[in-house]
């Protein structure tokens, strides 16, 4: 594991028996006693539940649940410190940088793959097509209704326009929010899979993962494209907003970083099993990583751009 991975209770009488009193903790010098004794009776028969499996429903895991594979891990840009970690079976969300998470229940079965954050909507893609939720996340629906095909296996958006990368057709875009879709690229975008991150500044400025290829950008809105690299197997691609030029690349077990847009690359430390790199849209030092452990996710931190690691 690398170095910075490592980074994780009578008068007399009477006197006497005041300043014992005194001497007992507060709630045994009070009436409450009995049903605090009580209450802490309830405790350990309800953790002694816990580690027998018997956890009330609806209890929110520490760590995010995803299923038998690990497909996504995003930072909404709208609300950085919300995280959403997705894989074939179930997605879960955190709003807290992370820390603590709950199950998406309208995504299981989803397959997210590609997400694609809009003014007022979420787009999930996956093998069943495109999930939508247009109330800040806490459902989605599907919405197939005009796609040339429902295998989306990479998702993104900018301003005015939806992109969408399917193994069965190319490249596809999207200007009506999703209702339509013309074909940009027949010859691209098959071996897309997560993410496709959309230039703030130029909607027709793209960057996907290609997992023959490595990271690929595209100038043209989605109609032509050129391979970069950076790592073979690529299933994430991130870069800073502010710099374009500075970009993640990652794969099964391995991370590259330019900051050339894509000229050169330096391999990237990251934690031992890491599949997703994922760079805070609020602060280019902030970095995401995550580790699939069947059926959850290890997520692992750095603020310091990769240098050290730290388990969240």
């Amino acid at each position: 594991m690398a170095e910075g991975a490592k980074r994780a209770q009578g008068k007399g009488s009477t006197r006497r028996e005041l300043n014992r009193r005194r001497s007992l903790p507060w709630y045994r010098r009070s009436n409450l006693a009995p049903v605090l004794v009580g209450a802490a009776v309830v405790t350990l028969i309800g953790y002694a539940a816990l580690s027998r499996g018997g956890s009330p429903e609806q209890t929110s895991p520490s760590i995010p649940v995803v299923g038998g594979d690990l497909h996504s891990l995003v930072v909404n840009p709208n609300d950085p410190a919300t995280l959403y970690a997705g894989g074939h079976q179930a997605v879960s969300v955190s709003h807290d940088g992370g820390k603590t998470w709950s199950k998406v229940d309208s995504l299981d079965n989803a397959d997210a793959m590609g997400w694609a954050f809009t003014d007022d909507a979420i787009l999930v893609g996956g093998h069943p097509g495109i999930s939508v939720s247009r109330d800040g996340g806490q459902t989605f629906e599907m919405a197939n209704e005009g796609l040339p095909a429902t295998d989306i296996h990479a998702l993104g958006a900018g301003d005015g326009v939806i992109y969408a990368g399917s193994p069965a057709i190319g490249v596809l875009a999207s200007t009506d929010e999703g209702n339509t879709w013309e074909v940009r690229s027949d010859q691209d975008g098959h071996a897309f899979m997560g993410r496709i991150v959309v230039d703030s500044e130029d909607p027709e400025h793209l960057l996907a993962p290609d997992m023959e290829a490595g990271a690929a950008e595209s100038s043209d809105g989605g109609r032509t494209w050129t391979a970069l690299g950076g790592v073979q197997g690529a299933m994430w691609v991130t870069w800073d907003g502010d710099d374009t030029s500075h970009i993640i690349v990652s794969g099964a077990g391995a991370a590259a970083e330019s900051t050339d847009g894509g000229k050169t690359w330096e391999s990237l430390e990251i934690p031992e099993g890491a599949s997703i790199v994922e760079m805070s849209p609020d602060d280019a030092e902030v970095l995401f990583a995550a580790v699939h452990d069947d059926p959850n996710v290890d997520l692992w931190t750095s603020r310091d751009g990769g240098d050290t690691w730290e388990q969240t």
